[in-house]
């Protein structure tokens, strides 16, 4: 959510930076609300004055009749600018979450993804002597990716990942882990259901977008020995959603920050509007699982962690030896509560082009003021500064090992740096 003071001071700037996003709101007719609403506060606190005056002046005699209608009266007067007040006080809320978090003035201006910015790259394409197999023929044929199977079982976007293919993902979270630990992450497998409050919080689904993520009826939790409906639950599209929101209405202590998380969960996309895109393979599924950090930090610190967590991306790439660019998001392709991201493509020798792999973000207090996360900074509260960022979405990452590594005869080297997990340094030679 953005503050409002910064609406306030603000308001042309909060509505070119929402445009600039492709979010249309009207941020005169907020701000009228707003001021509607801060009269009736300052109407509501003048009544509460006035009958904690007249009350006191009641103490040890016995009222009148007409002190007993005055007190009345100012009771009566004070519940209806109360409940006049909380009403304009939820329409304020309802259309401040509507209003997308601003682009930091350093990220490119751009209506979407074609006016990206690469800013860096690793290494040259991979080149072959031989013309070069997708992933899913080369896992069809080494017998580590299934989709038929899946097909049969779950319908179309489904995989198995089967002997090699299976250790290639548990040696990407091992990998991952061991190496984050290091960094003094907190490891954690988050839930991955979560509320309905939890998304709007969250704020990835405020413009519309819900439509990409599976909603989850009829579920029931159990609460104090009585079944609680606790409908609508969201599925998680990464660990981040509900790692996040782990620290709601908390107050963190200053000295602990920056607190750093590395989760391991599946994702769940309904992957509205992509029909025809990506139906090979697993580049595109409904399901897959990810490694997922997440940073809370003190104000101000976001653009060193932002920088820390890129290049934390960025060497899992380069320790695979994957050829990959860094690429900057402009305004059109942020979303709605990242404040500045960037991207990792890596090299995809089959499609000959670079594909998203990683991205990381910062979503500055945004998440933070919904959530209610603050840490204590003297005597002040703050709000904590919240970074997310990919370690590993495995589907894509085994893409990029398997196209990448392959050989001419259909085999396919393991990195060097996955060999002591999967056991293995090819997948595929004969034993």
């Amino acid at each position: 959510m953005v503050d409002i003071q910064l609406i306030r001071n603000n308001p042309n700037k909060i509505q070119d930076a929402a445009k600039a996003k492709g979010v249309a709101i009207d941020v005169q007719h907020i701000l009228e609300i707003d001021t509607k609403y801060r009269e009736l506060a300052l109407s509501v606190q003048k009544l509460r004055e006035e009958r904690n005056k007249h009350t006191e002046s009641l103490k040890g005699k016995k009222p009148t009749p007409e002190e007993i209608a005055t007190g009345k009266g100012l009771k009566e007067r004070l519940e209806k600018e109360e409940h006049a007040m909380n009403a304009v006080y939820q329409e304020l809320q309802e259309w401040l979450l509507k209003i997308p978090n601003p682009a930091k003035d350093d990220v490119p201006v751009g209506k979407d993804e074609s006016e990206n910015v690469v800013i860096k790259t690793y290494k040259e394409p991979t080149k072959f002597s031989f013309t070069p197999k997708d992933h899913l023929e080369l896992g069809e044929t080494l017998d580590i990716i299934d989709i038929k199977r899946a097909a049969k079982v779950s319908g179309s976007r489904f995989a198995y990942l089967k002997n090699e293919g299976a250790l290639l993902e548990f040696a990407l979270v091992q990998f991952a882990m061991e190496t984050l630990i290091k960094e003094r992450f907190i490891p954690v497998i988050p839930p991955a259901l979560i509320k309905q409050n939890i998304t709007r919080g969250l704020g990835y689904w405020q413009a519309g977008g819900n439509e990409e993520y599976y909603l989850v009826n009829d579920f029931e939790l159990e609460s104090s020995g009585e079944k609680e409906k606790a409908n609508p639950l969201y599925l998680i599209g990464t660990a981040e959603h509900s790692i996040v929101p782990m620290h709601m209405d908390e107050v963190l202590p200053k000295e602990e920050l920056p607190t750093r998380y590395i989760g391991f969960s599946p994702a769940f996309r309904r992957e509205a509007g992509s029909y025809g895109k990506d139906t090979k393979g697993i580049i595109r599924v409904h399901q897959f699982d990810k490694v997922e950090m997440v940073s809370f930090v003190e104000e101000g610190k976001d653009e060193e962690e932002l920088l820390y967590l890129l290049s934390l991306e960025e060497k899992f790439f380069q320790m695979l030896e994957i050829p990959y660019q860094v690429i900057k998001m402009c305004t059109g392709d942020l979303g709605f509560p990242a404040a500045k991201k960037f991207d990792i493509e890596a090299w995809m020798p089959a499609q000959n082009k670079y594909r998203e792999v990683t991205s990381v973000s910062t979503v500055t207090d945004f998440q933070a003021r919904r959530l209610l996360i603050k840490y204590n900074d003297g005597n002040d509260k703050k709000y904590v500064t919240i970074l997310n960022g990919t370690a590993f979405a495995i589907g894509r990452t085994i893409v990029a090992i398997l196209e990448n590594y392959q050989q001419e005869d259909g085999t396919v080297v393991v990195p060097e740096v996955l060999r002591k997990y999967v056991g293995k340094d090819r997948i595929g030679a004969k034993k």
